[in-house]
């Protein structure tokens, strides 16, 4: 568990210096399992971070979403730090930010949490469906102690636990400047797992498989809006001239659209799970990302937001790379 007065402490630190904007953590949502970004503009506002295993939410793409809106006429850029609470992914998403310029790594702050695996959202609002007073949730080894309306219980942690975490290879943030509590053991486990069936089954099989999950596709884009490496200025579905994907939702659009994205992602996807949790008819959209992860690994030995030093895997030359794809 996070010493969330640690976590507070730290957080008013932080935003108490003049050169810090704001921070931003978690804090309780409205009503049932819900948790909300929070932005602590002065140590008081920090006062509400809470973290626990409900926070799912990568907060990595906020910093990008706010600082890249419009300046106002005769209105300055405020250059000054912002400050992130962030779990394992998180980081490696901030990391890949700032390879990519996106960020700038002197003008972060980032508060490291070591995870031992969050909560699917959709998995527990199943489990308890009629949860909207108080709740908590507090994990205790392999059980999550969970309380809805003054009644604890207690649920096997493996129930609850979403699937992107059961194969983390980066629990422990591999960046950050304040960490909060010890890091975790990185358990040992066979990498791409999931990956092994999919990848067996032939051509025609595979084409039923996505045909079955792409024609479910609604093009929300709530994938896109979640990620937060999805931070174009303007993405490639919203041009007209030239059109790239058409606007009409059939399943050769949305598989051209997911497959797209998929490819934009290729070298760059950190594994957080968002875009999954995000998707409101449950495409398995990791598999995708994971299958091009894999990929990557293998081709280019390369593995997205570990090295902030590294350049982008699709931003460099090398003289030496044998280039055997070429025909």
């Amino acid at each position: 568990m996070v010493d969330q007065k640690l976590l507070v402490e730290e957080a008013k630190k932080i935003i108490a210096q003049e050169d810090v904007k704001y921070v931003i953590g978690y804090k309780k949502g409205t009503y049932g399992f819900t948790i909300s970004p929070s932005y602590a503009y002065t140590p008081e506002y920090a006062e509400n971070f809470i973290y626990n295993p409900l926070c799912a939410k990568n907060l990595a793409s906020y910093p990008i979403l706010e600082e890249k809106l419009p300046l106002g006429r005769e209105e300055k850029e405020d250059v000054r730090k912002i400050g992130i609470v962030a779990k394992g992914c998180d980081a490696r998403s901030l990391i890949q930010v700032i390879q990519e310029k996106g960020l700038k790594r002197e003008s972060v702050v980032i508060i490291g949490i070591p995870c031992t695996g969050v909560i699917d959202p959709k998995k527990i609002k199943k489990r308890f469906p009629n949860a909207r007073g108080e709740t908590d949730v507090v994990e205790e080894g392999d059980t999550y102690l969970i309380t809805v309306n003054g009644e604890t219980q207690k649920v096997p942690k493996d129930e609850l636990l979403s699937e992107i975490c059961r194969s983390c290879e980066s629990p422990n943030p591999p960046m950050y400047d304040v960490l909060i509590g010890e890091e975790v053991e990185v358990p040992e486990m066979e990498e791409y797992k999931n990956l092994k069936e999919l990848e067996e089954i032939n051509i025609s099989d595979k084409w039923e498989y996505w045909e079955k999950h792409f024609e479910r596709c609604i093009r929300c884009y709530a994938c896109r809006e979640a990620c937060p490496l999805c931070y174009c200025k303007e993405c490639m579905v919203d041009l007209l001239d030239p059109q790239w994907v058409r606007r009409s939702v059939n399943v050769s659009e949305n598989t051209a659209w997911n497959i797209m994205r998929a490819f934009h992602l290729a070298g760059r996807c950190v594994g957080c799970g968002e875009c999954e949790r995000a998707c409101p008819v449950n495409i398995p959209l990791m598999e995708l990302n994971k299958k091009l992860a894999k990929d990557v690994k293998e081709l280019f030995e390369y593995t997205s937001g570990m090295d902030v030093e590294e350049k982008p895997l699709f931003g460099t030359f090398r003289p030496d790379d044998p280039e055997e794809f070429i025909l």
